[in-house]
């Protein structure tokens, strides 16, 4: 009998030299892949290739120690690791590599990432959440080096979330009591990234069961160590987080990335502290190396010395098992060489299976497209002309989509002028042909879904006849509360969120009703507060990460942009993190407390919701919503509307803001002035003193950015009215520019203006210091006023003179 050195029980050495064997057949196979993946690159068929190889071992031992409902969260290595547990095949492996749009043969993203980037699927077709904890789950990978970090770290707080808020013990297809382990992988020399050092410190403090894996090969592409990190060794530079006896931290541990046995037991060392304790534990993996270089753009011997290239031949990890299974009686070298066979012509023939299911598509559409351009040829006076782009499409045996729709679009300039029944079917067919495809590189970016946030219905406040006027905090932090009290899955935290209630005390009191584990404080760190949010969101929590003042938002909006926003667009649909990102911004004085970085979201957050209320109870109104959806958004509360009162709803929790949907706060004839949050109130001021000199204005919320007024509303006033101004204190050509490229390209209201549309914007700068900064940064209510005026005396000079 043997002991495994993956388990503390017996099994016979027959059981052993199984599950050892199998474990290589694994590595071996997924090396093949990668071998055979990387000249289909340089053949053409796919794009780039980034792959796993000199790998392979240490995520065998990963994968023994990974168990249902536990999450990894890694980087684009980790490949065998997906085969081992499972959830990736070799026909896959190359759907993906080839970009194949059918989420049935590229279950990881169905062609919309490149290769080595995995994922499983946490919904079903009808975005309903699975049972997670009956899976082993992979959140879905992002490429900019350690932005899975945060993450991460968001993954391992949801188990101790979990486990330790009682009223959560019933979701159970969720958490098992907070069991689950969140697996992490990075590069070593991605360690280097600011990302990286935010999540280690800030698992260290919150205590989480996060295993971090640090595959160490020595390189960055081909930067050295020696350029990447201090000591070049980032367990020793991190030794300092090491636990005792009277400090909490973390467990530290080194192991060679070529040394099977002793990766199966260091594994499952990490994996049971972490699951039992909740340590965090770094395993620095060393010693690993990379056959094929970084990626397909480039020659590792390009920046290798010879010896550090012959020293890789001799440790490769694959080699380095082989030789143990020898030393070791497991194998013979006969049995290996057959193995090793039989194993390169299984990943040959599921190359060549998954081409062909990629290309059996574009056959069938080529094939069609063909017949018609025949048909348009043979009907054409410019039938000699059309003839060449026919044959090309014809010799090409192996066409992309993009090739067919390019031949089939440039024969319609020669059809110009002539009437065929030929004609009217290629135009038919290629309009029918983009509503087909497009989707495949489009859908998903909101939620296709009964739920999504935009089908949820406006629900009114409600107020008694003896509602009282309070500051716009009270409405805000009595609707959190009602939050917090019916549904336990939702937790807010943040800068200074926890005990004084934020700095606004739009959380006052609540720590202490719901604890510190639902109303939090946090560290001085953006990236990783995203992080925590969008990590418990992907477990089924529904977490509120405040970020205190909009103006930090740059600190994290690259996690928010890359993995936030386009978490549902990237796996097709078939993952989701419905967090709300709760700030406030605007009207302070001074650079960093007073900019508004609206134009910035609204690009680089497509697929997450901006929504920019007026008051409190607007914003109230929005977390009601939001989380009667599926879906993640970014609330932008007024930093001055704290104070100012507002009547206090009776239906707390119940009452809903629309989104998408602008509301009409004044109506008016002469012109329509649209604009959102604290700068609303300066255009209804303005607009109450326009009335004086007889100027009438309709005067428009639009309240959320992404999406904007999905009812076109704004151009039924415009046709009304007849004059159209913007106003906004972003810079000049940010969301001003947005929204009028929203107003006249979208809906249409060129056809009914009198006068040239304008924007009112801030000066293109950040605004200065004090209060005489402010008003000569930002549009004030009489630069509002004499815009309008002139607008009005260019239209009718006689009704309305010069000021």
């Amino acid at each position: 009998m043997q002991t495994h050195p993956q388990s503390e029980t017996e099994i016979s050495f027959e059981d052993f030299k199984a599950q050892v064997l199998n474990d290589y057949r694994i590595a071996v196979t997924s090396r093949e892949c990668s071998l055979l993946g990387r000249r289909e690159v340089l053949t053409g068929k796919a794009k780039f290739g980034i792959f796993g190889d000199g790998k392979e071992v240490p995520q065998l031992a990963w994968a023994k120690a990974f168990k249902n409902g536990d999450w990894r969260s890694g980087y684009y290595r980790d490949q065998t690791f997906m085969m081992a547990i499972g959830a990736l095949n070799i026909q896959q492996f190359f759907a993906g590599l080839y970009a194949h749009t059918d989420l049935e043969h590229d279950p990881m993203s169905a062609g919309r990432q490149m290769g080595g980037h995995f994922a499983t699927h946490s919904v079903d077709a009808n975005g309903q959440w699975k049972r997670l904890t009956d899976q082993k789950n992979s959140s879905s990978d992002v490429s900019p080096t350690a932005s899975q970090m945060p993450r991460l770290l968001g993954l391992a707080q949801a188990s101790k979330i979990f486990r330790n808020v009682k009223e959560l013990s019933g979701h159970t297809q969720f958490s098992k009591g907070g069991d689950e382990v969140a697996w992490g992988t990075i590069g070593n020399a991605s360690t280097s990234e600011g990302h990286f050092w935010e999540t280690i410190n800030a698992a260290g403090v919150l205590q989480v069961p996060m295993v971090v894996s640090v595959w160490d090969d020595e390189y960055g592409i081909s930067v050295h160590a020696k350029d990447q990190t201090t000591k070049e060794n980032i367990s020793a530079v991190l030794s300092g987080f090491q636990r005792n006896s009277e400090e909490d931290g973390y467990e530290i541990m080194t192991v060679k990335g070529w040394d099977y046995a002793t990766l199966i037991n260091t594994y499952q060392q990490a994996g049971r502290l972490a699951r039992e304790e909740h340590v965090p534990v770094l395993i620095h993996v060393q010693e690993l190396t990379q056959p094929q270089g970084h990626s397909t753009s480039g020659s590792h011997e390009r920046y290798k010395s010879p010896e550090r290239l012959q020293w890789e031949q001799e440790h490769d990890c694959n080699l380095k098992m082989r030789e143990w299974m020898l030393a070791n009686n497991i194998a013979t070298e006969e049995d290996l060489t057959t193995l090793e066979k039989t194993i390169k012509k299984e990943v040959r023939e599921g190359k060549k299976a998954a081409w062909n299911a990629y290309l059996s598509g574009q056959l069938q559409e080529q094939k069609e497209a063909l017949q018609l351009l025949a048909e348009v040829e043979a009907s054409s006076a410019n039938g000699s002309f059309i003839k060449p782009i026919r044959e090309n499409l014809a010799a090409n045996t192996e066409p992309f989509r993009s090739d067919i729709l390019k031949a089939s679009r440039s024969v319609l300039p020669y059809l110009v002028g002539e009437t065929s029944e030929a004609k009217t079917k290629l135009h038919q067919w290629i309009t029918s042909y983009k509503a087909r495809i497009q989707p495949k590189y489009s859908a998903h970016l909101y939620s296709e879904h009964e739920g999504k946030a935009t089908a949820i219905a406006e629900v009114l406040p409600a107020y008694d006849n003896s509602a009282e006027e309070v500051d716009g905090r009270v409405v805000v932090r009595d609707n959190f509360e009602h939050i917090f009290r019916t549904k336990p899955e939702t937790l807010i935290f943040g800068e200074d969120s926890g005990k004084i209630g934020d700095v606004n005390q739009g959380l006052e009191g609540l720590q202490e009703k719901f604890g510190d584990l639902r109303v939090a404080d946090a560290g001085i760190r953006e990236a990783t507060i995203l992080g925590q949010g969008i990590g418990m969101a992907m477990r089924g929590l529904r977490p509120i990460a405040e970020i205190q003042y909009l103006d930090y938002i740059l600190y994290c909006i690259q996690i928010m942009s890359d993995d936030l926003a386009t978490v549902r667009y990237r796996t097709h649909g078939m993952q989701k993190a419905p967090l709300i990102v709760r700030t406030r911004g605007h009207r302070l004085e001074g650079i960093w407390h007073s900019g508004s970085q609206m134009a910035a979201l609204i690009h680089l957050l497509r697929g997450m919701y901006i929504l920019v209320p007026r008051n409190m109870t607007k914003a109230a109104g929005f977390y009601n919503t939001l989380l009667e959806s599926d879906e993640p958004g970014l609330i932008v509360e007024c930093l001055n509307g704290y104070r100012l009162k507002e009547k206090m709803p009776s239906n707390l929790g119940e009452f809903r803001t629309p989104i998408g949907v602008v509301e009409t706060v004044k109506e008016g004839s002469d012109i329509t002035l649209v604009s959102y949050g604290s700068t609303l109130r300066l255009v209804e001021q303005a607009a109450k003193s326009l009335l004086q000199v007889g100027i009438d204005a309709e005067v428009i919320d639009a309240q959320s950015l992404l999406p904007f007024d999905l009812n076109q509303d704004v151009a039924k006033s415009v046709a009304k009215t007849n004059r159209l101004l913007v106003i906004d204190e972003d810079m000049p050509g940010g969301t001003s520019a947005y929204l009028l490229q929203e107003i006249l390209e979208k809906q249409n209201v060129w056809q009914h203006l009198d006068s040239k549309p304008q924007t009112l914007s801030a000066q293109p700068h950040r605004p200065a210091y004090g209060s005489d900064g402010d008003y000569f940064s930002k549009p004030s209510v009489e630069d509002i006023f004499e815009k309008v005026y002139r607008i009005m005396h260019e239209a009718n000079p006689q009704d309305f003179p010069t000021l």
